[in-house]
């Protein structure tokens, strides 16, 4: 018991003296100049739902069918207008993010949604756009546009949206 007490003393004793060099040591923390560098912090011309918003003329949502990562030809169409906008656009980067309704596990939607978002990226890249202009992240099923257990909300929330980024 005495061993106990005056271990833990003695630890107490070094975590003070520890203490104290921290603060002693944090007083003579100096901060570097910053060299005239100016952090660019206007925002985005863009809505920051991106294509879920609706209010981009020319980007616009992909929606899939259910447990499905393959393009039809209105994900397609869909596609080729994105591309088009792109090209409008040069100078900006796109971020793809796939997305899946409710029905599922977590790991099994994360999956899924990242199918989905490369397939969308390997369709716009086929049709012209740079690699280094597209970037892909799966949400799963984490950010649903709709709420509900019906079909209605299923399938807008299975969808590939686009993310601006300058």
């Amino acid at each position: 018991m005495l061993r106990k007490l005056a271990l833990g003393l003695v630890a107490c004793a070094m975590v003070a003296g520890c203490k104290g060099k921290q603060t002693q040591s944090d007083q003579s923390i100096e901060t570097l100049p910053t060299g005239g560098a100016a952090i660019d912090s206007s925002p985005l011309s863009f809505d920051p739902m991106g294509s879920d918003s609706g209010k981009i003329d020319g980007l616009v949502t992909v929606h899939f069918g259910y447990d499905k990562s393959n393009l039809d030809a209105a994900a397609k169409k869909d596609i080729a207008s994105n591309v088009e906008w792109m090209k409008k656009n040069s100078s900006v980067k796109v971020q793809i993010e796939g997305h899946c309704d409710a029905r599922g596990t977590i790991e099994y939607n994360v999956a899924l949604g990242e199918r989905r978002a490369n397939a969308v990226k390997a369709y716009m890249v086929s049709l012209g756009i740079p690699t280094d202009r597209l970037n892909v992240i799966s949400y799963g099923k984490e950010k649903p546009l709709e709420m509900g257990d019906n079909e209605a909300a299923w399938a807008k929330n299975r969808r590939a949206n686009f993310v601006p980024a300058q």
